[in-house]
C-alpha cells in the first residue's frame, strides 16, 4: 500500500543538502519531494484513525501525521501502528505534539517507538526554564529511539519570550523594522535556535527537519527564502490554515510553487479545510497535482482537457474528462504495481476540432470529441497516430477499454522485463 511516484528533474538544484530517513521514506537532498497529510480523527479512536490513515496512504500520502495530545491518544498509537501493518499499510506515522509531548513520550514508551517522527512546536513546549528542559526531554527520547524530529514553528504559537526579545532589539535599532519583518525574523530564529539546541542535546543534524508555517502567501515566500539561505536542513513546506476549497488550493499553490521552483522545499502538505462531507484525501491529490504539473514528480496520468466554448455546447466532453481522470486515479494502486512508468502517461480529452486533434496527437492517447455542428464521430490517437474513430452511445466505455489496452501494450512490456530481471537475479 506504499504509494510510489517517479521523480523528474527539478527546475533548480535543491537547497537542502542533508537527508533525513523517516521509516522507509527519505527526505531532503536529491530525494523526491515527499507528500504528507494529517488525520482529523480523534487518535484515541483506533478504528477511525486507522481507516483514515489507510485512505490517505492509498491516495498517495507518503507520511501521515496524527495528533498525540492525551494519554489515551498516546496509548492508542502502538495499536494503530499494529493495525496498519496488518492491513499492509507501511506509511510512517508522525506524532504531532504540543504542550505535553515530553510527558506523553516519557510515560508511553510504546508510543515513542511506534512513531517514525516527532513534530515538536518550540512555541508550545513550556515557558521560562521549562521551555529548554521539556524540549530537551523530547529530543533525548528521539535520540534514544532513533527517531527523526520536525521542529515546526507556527506564527500562531510563536515563543512569546523570543518574540519579546526581538521586539526589544528592534526598538533599539536606528531604523526599526516593521512588526511584520520582526515576526518573520522570529519564525526563522526560533527554528534555527531550536535546531541548534537539539544538536547540542545530541540529536544528529541528519535527523532534523524544519518548518516555519504562516497563513500569508508573501510571508511564506519571504520566511522560507530566508530560512533556506541560512541552513542546510530539509524543509517542510505548507501554508498553515490555508482555508477551504479554491481559496485554500490557490493560496497553497501560489506560495509553494514559487518556493519549489527556487529549489526550496523537501516535503509538502496542502492544509485544506475539508468541505462539509468532503474527503480528507483532497489535500493529497492537490499536493500531487501541484508537483506533477510543475514537472517535479509523476504520480498518476493526468488528463489534458479544453475548457469548452461556444463550439462545445454539449457537456459530454466534460463528463468524459472527469470520468477518465477519476478512472485513472482509481486504477493507480493496481497499475502502479503491474505497469512501472504508467504514472507518466498523458491523456487528452478534447471537445472540438479546433485543438482536439492536435492535443490528442501530442498526448500518449487522446480522443477528440465532436463540437456543435461537427460530425458525430470521435477519432482516437495513440502515440501521435489515429487508430480508430468512435461513434454512437458507448464512446465513454469504448475509450476506457482503449485506455486499458494501451496501458497493457505500452507498459506491460516493462512489467514483463522487470519480472524477468527479478527472476534472473534470484
Amino acid at each position: 500500500m506504499n504509494a510510489s511516484a517517479s521523480p523528474m528533474s527539478s527546475p533548480l538544484p535543491r537547497r537542502a543538502t542533508r537527508q533525513v530517513s523517516i521509516g522507509h521514506v527519505v527526505v531532503g537532498s536529491a530525494a523526491p519531494i515527499v507528500v504528507q497529510s494529517m488525520t482529523n480523527t480523534d487518535t484515541a479512536d483506533i478504528a477511525a484513525t486507522v481507516d483514515q490513515v489507510v485512505a490517505l496512504a492509498e491516495a498517495g500520502s507518503e507520511l501521515v501525521r496524527i495528533t498525540v495530545n492525551t494519554p489515551e491518544a498516546a496509548a492508542a498509537v502502538p495499536f494503530i501502528r499494529d493495525a496498519l501493518d496488518r492491513r499492509h499499510c507501511n506509511v510512517p506515522l508522525v506524532g504531532d505534539f504540543h504542550f505535553n509531548g515530553h510527558k506523553l513520550l516519557r510515560e508511553h514508551p510504546a508510543c515513542a517507538r511506534a512513531l517514525a517522527k516527532y513534530r515538536i512546536n518550540p512555541g508550545n513546549v513550556g515557558r521560562g526554564e521549562k521551555h529548554g528542559t521539556q524540549f530537551a526531554q523530547m529530543i533525548e527520547i528521539a535520540c534514544r529511539e532513533g527517531k527523526a524530529v520536525r521542529i515546526g514553528v507556527n506564527w500562531g504559537s510563536l515563543d512569546a519570550e523570543l518574540m519579546g526579545r526581538l521586539m526589544d532589539e528592534n526598538a533599539r535599532r536606528a531604523v526599526p523594522l516593521s512588526a511584520q519583518d520582526v515576526m518573520r525574523a522570529a519564525l526563522v530564529t526560533s527554528a534555527l535556535e531550536s535546531a541548534a539546541l537539539a544538536e547540542d542535546v545530541g540529536l544528529a543534524g541528519e535527523r532534523i527537519i524544519l518548518s516555519c508555517k504562516v497563513s500569508g502567501v508573501q510571508d511564506l515566500i519571504a520566511v522560507y527564502g530566508d530560512l533556506a539561505a541560512r541552513c542546510d536542513y530539509p524543509l517542510h513546506l505548507g501554508l498553515t490554515e490555508a482555508g477551504m476549497g479554491s481559496k485554500g488550493i490557490v493560496a497553497s499553490t501560489a506560495a509553494m510553487a514559487i518556493l519549489l521552483q527556487q529549489g526550496i522545499g523537501d516535503t509538502i502538505r496542502v492544509s485544506l479545510t475539508p468541505e462539509p462531507g468532503g474527503e480528507r484525501t483532497k489535500e493529497v491529490v492537490v499536493a500531487q497535482e501541484m508537483l506533477q504539473t510543475m514537472g517535479l514528480r509523476n504520480f498518476t496520468p493526468l488528463v489534458t482537457a479544453c475548457p469548452g466554448c461556444g463550439r462545445t455546447t454539449s457537456t459530454f466532453f466534460q463528463e468524459l474528462a472527469a470520468k477518465t481522470q477519476s478512472y485513472l486515479r482509481a486504477q493507480m494502486p493496481r497499475w502502479r504495481e503491474r505497469y512501472p512508468g504508467v504514472e507518466q502517461m498523458s491523456v487528452a480529452v478534447m471537445g472540438c476540432v479546433v485543438n482536439g486533434p492536435g492535443e490528442s496527437k501530442l498526448a500518449d492517447i487522446g480522443i477528440s470529441l465532436p463540437g456543435t455542428g461537427e460530425l458525430p464521430v470521435a477519432p482516437v490517437y495513440e502515440d501521435g497516430k489515429k487508430t480508430v474513430t468512435l461513434k454512437g452511445e458507448r464512446i465513454a466505455e469504448e475509450f476506457q477499454a482503449l485506455l486499458d489496452a494501451y496501458v497493457e501494450r505500452r507498459f506491460g512490456a516493462t512489467e514483463s522485463a522487470t519480472t524477468q530481471a527479478a527472476h534472473a537475479a534470484d
